[in-house]
């Protein structure tokens, strides 16, 4: 394992590696450092074709070690191409990474198979989070599968498919009345007094970078290429942010060539904190959520301004997308590409919209959108689309309703 320390962000005080959020000096975020000395002496294109097909084939890039015996691994999911959906939005290539196929349809599996490696380690027994709904689908399936508790925070209001997929792996639901943001105050307080792995927040260092897995695999399956943009919804910022550095990472190990890809932000008009201060050139300020993207409900995102930062120095953007298009964008990539995504990737989409429009990408531009989430888990989002021609059990009608002669 080349991680070697944590290091603040804010005054790069270097710390062990500890099951610790913040700087004990200035109480900035912690991120992990690695000895990139072993990783050019360990680590090829070969080396990682030969390792398994999840995340850990990706194990040196982690600030954890590869279970010896990997549980419901997540990773590795599909990359397809959408041509019908690129010709629509006036994109030249369009590329979709399908985290719907992990364990619990969202790439939120990633960030927490991290953690809770970190915690088996520190011989935790109980996973917990706040959450937006598919980090706790995460969080309890996860310590199902490794015979831990699991404990979550979540807004009593959430979907209640999200709360029924929770519940079933045996998590304790504390379903809390308030925001999302008031669920993750209760974490950070609970995390003070609990011996629990708070998997976004002590624990949160390790968490975040289980999404750069989703920048190494989109290079590895374009043949080691890079893409020119890739297209996320943004909620607290860190895989936004994340995914950038794993493209960086493959950058400075000579894994690939080229210039490192833009990165889109998507953020629902009713909770945009972020998109608004990339267009105003201000700091990110905390906003009252008031939007049907739950998934991204986040109004103080612990990482919006490192998710700024990147946007710009990737010479990317961020947009807010209003609330009345995100089903229709939700619509569309089903229409077109057959992938029911859920409110996140519907923002991103709206994004990738605005992008286009903005003249910011276009027919010369291969693009990958990154599709985090499983529509079934959002189905209201788009039950007004169902309207079914209700019918006999005769052939006859059906045909008449069809024009067809008989």
């Amino acid at each position: 394992m080349p991680a070697v320390a944590l290091r603040c962000r804010v005054c790069e005080t270097h710390h062990p590696l500890d099951p610790v959020g913040v700087c004990s000096r200035c109480f900035g975020p912690l991120d992990p450092v690695y000895d990139r000395d072993e990783q050019r002496r360990t680590v090829s294109r070969e080396s990682i074709a030969a390792g398994p097909p999840s995340i850990w084939r990706y194990a040196p890039f982690l600030p954890v070690a590869a279970p010896a015996e990997p549980r419901l691994a997540p990773g590795l999911t599909p990359l397809v191409p959408a041509p019908r959906l690129a010709a629509a939005i006036g994109v030249g290539e369009l590329w979709l990474k399908l985290d719907t196929a992990n364990p619990t349809h969202s790439f939120k599996d990633r960030v927490v198979a991290v953690a809770a490696a970190k915690a088996v380690e520190l011989g935790r027994t109980t996973l917990a989070c706040s959450s937006t709904g598919n980090l706790a689908n995460a969080v309890a399936a996860r310590a199902a599968a490794e015979g831990l508790e699991a404990v979550v925070l979540c807004p009593a209001d959430l979907e209640p498919e999200k709360l029924v997929a929770t519940s079933v792996y045996g998590a304790r639901i504390f379903a809390v009345e308030g925001s999302y943001d008031d669920c993750s105050r209760l974490s950070v307080e609970l995390s003070f007094e609990l011996d629990w792995a708070f998997v976004n927040v002590n624990l949160r260092s390790y968490y975040a970078e289980g999404s750069k897995t989703l920048a190494y695999e989109v290079a590895e399956q374009l043949g080691w290429e890079l893409p020119d943009a890739v297209v996320a919804p943004i909620a607290s910022g860190a895989m936004f942010s994340k995914v950038h550095q794993g493209f960086a990472d493959l950058l400075a190990l000579g894994l690939v060539d080229g210039t490192p890809p833009r990165l889109v932000g998507g953020q629902a008009e009713g909770c945009a904190p972020v998109a608004t201060a990339f267009h105003d050139g201000g700091r990110v300020k905390p906003v009252r959520p008031r939007t049907v993207a739950r998934s991204l409900a986040i109004g103080s995102p612990a990482d919006g301004e490192l998710a700024l930062a990147t946007a710009r120095a990737s010479g990317g953007a961020i947009h807010a997308v209003p609330e009345d298009a995100i089903a229709d964008n939700a619509a569309l990539l089903a229409e077109t590409t057959g992938v029911f995504g859920e409110t996140a990737p519907a923002v991103a989409l709206g994004a990738l919209r605005e992008a286009v429009r903005r003249g910011e990408l276009g027919e010369r531009d291969r693009v990958v959108l990154l599709v985090t989430g499983d529509g079934l888990k959002t189905p209201g989002l788009v039950a007004d689309r169902l309207a079914p021609t209700v019918v006999e059990p005769d052939v006859d009608p059906i045909l008449e309703l069809l024009g067809v002669q008989v």
